[in-house]
């Protein structure tokens, strides 16, 4: 098994398959300032320029060791291009929707015509391109993006969207089934443009914000649409202590589960899921990776890998200012513990 290629690993990895060691990566953001500035491809001009784009994806991978190259770096890009005004964030910060199409109610709603040629979606699809052409096809491609709850979220609003799914839940079904299609076409995309993985990040989906009931009765069925109808091996994340749903997130059809380090024990999430997917995490992006030291990184990734994680990854989206140094430690972490 020593001839297993870093594509092999994580898609093994994933799809429950038997590897060589567990693989190292990220399923969520990758772009760090310090990679920017190595590379020449800062925010937010790598948002919307293809190559710029890639040159950063890249960069994660090349300098910092991690086993896959990862784009974009933002939930907003299918929001952008379904009507949403988006800010296009600073160096180190994000991007960000800061108005709705449908703040008050669906009227009018209806799916862009030609959706993909639509906003920057284009650029994500050839960043994904630029980077197969530039790494070869051993080495694996996560496209990401948000998910359904997250899209219709922002489509709404998030205060009408909670609003609806108490009050009108017609408009909460409504507009939750519009954003599951245009995420699984968005998705099918990436896919056709050579992604091996689409992530969705689902951060509205959180017992934070949604009730458990709601996911399981409301959401989930989106989830496995979702799912069932992309075209790639498929990553779930949702943030927070997703512990009260994690039962219910392990019936979404996805290969993969993301996770912080908010659901504590690794090896309960394991006990949890049984066969059913796999486990992607949890070193903390916010309290360990960011801030180090590099012996807490190692610690808390050996520690992952003690439990049985699937692939050992950042808990959520690398916070931009987050040194190159704790990125390598993780992954030196992963490499220790197999000598």
């Amino acid at each position: 098994m020593g001839d297993m290629t870093l594509k092999e690993r994580l898609l093994n990895a994933l799809e429950g398959k038997q590897v060589d060691k567990v693989p190292v990566c990220s399923v969520t953001q990758t772009g760090i300032v310090e990679l920017m500035d190595q590379v020449g491809a800062p925010w937010p001009e790598a948002h919307s320029e293809p190559e710029l784009m890639a040159k950063l994806a890249i960069a994660n991978y090349e300098v910092s060791g991690l086993e896959a190259v990862r784009v974009p770096y933002c939930l907003t890009v299918l929001a952008e291009a379904m009507g949403c005004e988006v800010n296009m964030g600073t160096k180190n910060r994000q991007p960000s929707v800061t108005a709705h199409p449908y703040p008050k109610d669906l009227e009018g709603m209806e799916m862009p015509e030609n959706l993909i040629d639509k906003g920057r979606i284009q650029a994500v699809l050839g960043s994904i391109k630029i980077i197969r052409e530039k790494v070869g096809p051993d080495v694996p491609i996560i496209g990401g993006m948000e998910g359904p709850v997250t899209l219709a979220s922002d489509l709404s609003s998030v205060k009408t969207f909670m609003k609806w799914s108490l009050k009108k839940p017609d408009l909460f079904e409504q507009v939750l089934d519009f954003a599951t299609e245009a995420t699984i076409a968005y998705a099918n995309s990436m896919a056709l443009a050579g992604a091996d993985v689409v992530a969705i990040a689902d951060p509205v989906a959180s017992p934070d914000l949604m009730s458990p009931d709601s996911f399981k009765n409301i959401l989930q069925s989106r989830l496995q649409r979702f799912s069932s109808n992309v075209n790639s091996v498929t990553v779930l994340h949702v943030c927070g202590n997703v512990n009260p749903i994690l039962d219910y997130m392990a019936d979404c059809g996805f290969e993969g589960l993301s996770v912080e380090e908010k659901i504590g024990s690794v090896k309960k999430a394991k006990e949890i899921l049984g066969d059913r997917t796999r486990l992607v995490g949890n070193i903390s992006s916010p309290f360990t990776l960011l801030p180090g030291p590099v012996d807490k990184i190692k610690t808390e990734a050996r520690q992952a890998l003690d439990d049985g994680v699937d692939v050992l990854a950042p808990g959520c989206g690398i916070a931009p200012m987050t040194p190159v140094s704790h990125i390598k430690a993780m992954v030196e972490a992963r490499d220790e513990y197999y000598a």
